[in-house]
């Protein structure tokens, strides 16, 4: 009788079902890219919800107003568009992030520092502290790996490229 010796267990060609849920989208965990989809149903529901229906029956609009109107209703279209490709539109809640800092520190620090942050511009930084929810759920150590310290694409061909 032949003494069979033991073989260490091989890889299956099947991926286990439970690691392969846990990481979507290159680096990030499955749960944080839910945790993004929130944000987008934040930014986009609430633009969809109170811009939305300024696009019907609105009397002419000044060029800022139009401008803006129609500025951030986009952005809701994009945002919406988020909750399906979480982590391909990204750069639009980095946007979101972006602007309204930098209105908070240039526009409404200055007034609240001063004691004059009243009326329609109290009202617009309320508002505007609903990115405190974007910047919760946004993947920052993801958005620093892949947006600052990864290595950019090429501004022109390499001169050792073969060419056609």
């Amino acid at each position: 009788m032949q003494q069979m010796q033991e073989r260490p267990p091989t890889s299956s060609p099947v991926p286990d079902p439970t690691t392969a849920t846990q990481r979507v989208s290159g680096q990030l965990p499955l749960w944080q890219v839910n945790l993004l989809r929130v944000g987008y149903l934040v930014m986009g529901g609430g633009l969809a919800i109170k811009k939305w229906p300024l696009l019907f029956g609105h009397a002419p609009w000044e060029l800022m107003e139009g401008t803006v109107q129609c500025l951030l209703i986009a952005m809701s279209v994009l945002a919406l568009l988020g909750l399906r490709y979480p982590v391909r539109m990204l750069p639009i809640l980095l946007f979101e992030v972006t602007w309204k800092l930098l209105w908070l520190g240039v526009v409404a620090l200055p007034l609240w520092l001063n004691g004059e942050l009243a009326g329609s511009t109290l009202e617009q930084t309320v508002a505007v502290l609903w990115v405190l929810i974007v910047i919760a759920v946004v993947p920052w150590r993801y958005v620093l790996a892949q947006y600052v310290t990864s290595r950019g694409h090429a501004w022109r061909r390499n001169r050792f490229e073969l060419r056609p």
